[in-house]
């Protein structure tokens, strides 16, 4: 019986070293896979973080090609580029003026009679500019709809804001705007003075008439898919007009706005909800807003510009400045080389003109940053937003070189008019079905 549970305990005991020998020696294997496993993470996370470090130091590359090509901008050429003008005539390109403005506004009397005749026209400075190794300028027009409707004798039919809320849902809507801004990019236009981003009330309703989408809702739904029908076709959309109006036409007079803090936020909300989409870009008000820097026109207006737009509302695209040339501003103490210096210190990165001539302007702008090194700062700022938005628009191209280095060159795009007929007819067919 001694011998029975003497052999049983011994048994046991070999069992016991067996199964401690075996769990020990796969805690091993398993300790060898999981170190595997983890030098395997080790590695998939440090080629990771390579990748991650490769990409943000081509980036860093790309910037400073960008940084390069400004820096070899002499000071005329580089403020020339923060304006947007007038041009001469609608059949071939005239200059009036050493350097090339930033952009070209067109006006009813711009507008040629064929869009043949029209893309050749854009063509025309195109071919100007690479003639003369001049930066293309970004070529806009107000496209809104209705009664402001440069292009109606070119393109499809284009109704008002109001009207296109009450006549088609959100999704025509898109489909509508998609089909104008194929229309404007064959034509060579590369933005378009719209959407009008206000919510329309009874302080604005007798100047914006049709022009708002109507309430708030409206604004923000069918204002969305105005911006990404038009951006995500190669127009860029400007916002307007921030941070609104009265029933004061701005061409005669100075807007008085006295919102109550209901409407403020309204008007904001709206604005937000929309700088949120990437427009390419922003344009100012000329209104006073009762409660906040009431001595100044917003669009001169640092509060307005850089404190809200900027930095509340988080928008990293250009903003513009309206027309410094409409009643509001010179008939208020604020003539055009006064509104220039000001407009650009309250942040404005592209300043509006109705005339066709800036030289006055550029020399009082030339002679400020010469003086003031802060003021020198703001312009360079201010001309990489231009330049970023020519990337975007294809004019512009960061290209790697032979010798491995980054440079920012010139691109001198056709304008073909290719695309335009198949649009417009796509266009009137959508009109006939729902208007």
């Amino acid at each position: 019986m001694k011998r029975f549970g003497a052999k049983i305990i011994f048994q046991f005991f070999i069992l016991s070293a067996f199964f401690c020998l075996f769990s020990c020696s796969n805690h091993k294997l398993n300790s060898k896979k999981e170190k595997l496993i983890s030098q395997r993470e080790l590695r998939t996370h440090q080629n990771g973080l390579d990748i991650l470090e490769y990409i943000k130091d081509v980036e860093a590359q790309k910037n400073q090609a960008v940084d390069d090509f400004i820096e070899q901008l002499d000071l005329e050429q580089k403020i020339a580029q923060l304006f947007v003008v007038n041009l001469v005539g609608c059949d071939t390109f005239t200059p009036v003026e050493k350097n090339i403005a930033g952009g070209f506004l067109y006006f009813g009397y711009n507008i040629a009679q064929t869009p043949v005749a029209m893309a050749q026209f854009n063509q025309s400075i195109i071919d100007y500019c690479k003639q003369n190794n001049n930066i293309p300028p970004f070529l806009t027009v107000d496209q809104e709809g209705g009664f402001v409707n440069r292009l109606r004798s070119l393109s499809g039919p284009l109704p008002s804001a109001q009207r296109i809320t009450q006549k088609l849902d959100v999704s025509k809507a898109a489909e509508l705007y998609s089909l104008q801004a194929k229309q404007m990019k064959a034509l060579g236009f590369t933005m378009n003075l719209a959407p009008v981003a206000e919510v329309c009330t009874t302080d604005n309703e007798v100047f914006l008439n049709e022009r708002s989408f109507g309430n708030l809702d409206q604004v923000k739904q069918y204002g969305t898919e105005c911006v990404q029908a038009y951006e995500e076709n190669g127009v860029g959309t400007v916002l307007k007009h921030f941070p609104g109006n009265t029933n004061t036409d701005p061409h005669t007079g100075l807007p008085q706005i006295n919102w109550s803090d209901a409407e403020l936020k309204m008007q904001m909300d709206a604005f937000r909800t929309l700088v949120a989409k990437n427009p390419s870009a922003v344009l100012m008000s000329h209104a006073r807003v009762k409660g906040y820097d009431e001595k100044n026109p917003a669009c001169l207006s640092e509060y307005w510009v850089t404190q809200v737009l900027r930095k509340e509302l988080d928008f990293a695209g250009i903003i513009f400045s309206d027309d410094i040339f409409m009643g509001a501003l010179a008939d208020n103490g604020y003539p055009p080389d006064v509104a220039v210096v000001k407009a650009i210190e309250a942040g404005i990165d592209c300043i509006m003109i109705s005339e066709k001539r800036i030289g006055s302007s550029v020399e009082v702008l030339c002679k400020k940053a010469k003086a003031d090194v802060l003021f020198a700062k703001r312009i360079d700022n201010a001309v990489r937003r231009i330049i970023e938005y020519k990337i975007k628009c294809g004019f512009l191209e960061v290209q790697l070189g032979a010798d491995g280095k980054y440079t920012l060159v010139i691109n001198y795009p056709e304008i073909s008019g290719q695309g335009f007929d198949h649009a417009r007819e796509q266009n009137i067919q959508l009109y006939m079905d729902n208007f």
